[in-house]
């Protein structure tokens, strides 16, 4: 069994989705950053942190490959034309999409305020939109980002669609938001919303 620590308003909210969607079992530790719960199993404080065992896995995006290698689901094999393509996909999401979103809660609540810079907002959900609208062009016509297979990059880009609802981002991307709306009607993206 594993366990999980990290609370849904964080990364580890995508954890538990992929672990409900395998249907394995886990424990869920709800501590936050940088207390001792956390820091006991890393050091540097953060969220999610997966515990196998002895052995602590850190980076939600990390952890999901790794258990949808362990588990034969929701990946391609590695060493294949689609598990590149996927990694491809993974990468632009956790770029574009993840990497924009963080640097605007950093402005917005994250950093120190004599450190924020809250006029940055306007071009990041610029910047955002741009790289939807660019995920969708890749995406082509399938139900999920690889075609008829719902992969790792898809439960990433479904969280990151749910914090850009939450930081009140223009989503004016009609196929994101039918994506969006088909992913977030997942059963297992509905147990872990409960767990809140």
């Amino acid at each position: 069994m594993y366990t999980l620590i990290g609370p849904i308003d964080t990364r580890a909210f995508r954890v538990l989705w992929m672990l409900e969607e395998l249907g394995l079992p886990y424990e869920h530790v709800k501590s936050k950053p940088r207390t001792a719960e956390t820091l006991k199993h890393n050091p540097a404080g953060k969220v999610p942190v997966l515990l196998e065992g002895d052995v602590a896995l850190t980076d939600s995006v990390a952890i999901m490959q790794y258990l949808a290698d362990k588990h034969g689901a929701f990946t391609y094999p590695c060493g294949t034309i689609e598990r590149a393509r996927q990694d491809g996909f993974t990468q632009f999401v956790n770029d574009e999409l993840d990497g924009t979103l963080w640097t605007a809660a950093r402005h917005s609540f994250i950093l120190p305020e004599d450190k924020r810079v809250p006029a940055v907002k306007d071009s990041l959900k610029w910047e955002f939109g741009r790289s939807v609208d660019e995920l969708m062009r890749r995406m082509g016509n399938g139900p999920f980002l690889m075609g008829e297979k719902m992969t790792v990059p898809d439960i990433l880009t479904a969280h990151c669609g749910s914090w850009a609802i939450a930081a009140k981002f223009p989503l004016e991307n009609e196929a994101f938001n039918a994506y969006l709306k088909r992913m977030r009607g997942r059963p297992a993206f509905g147990r872990v919303r409960a767990l809140g």
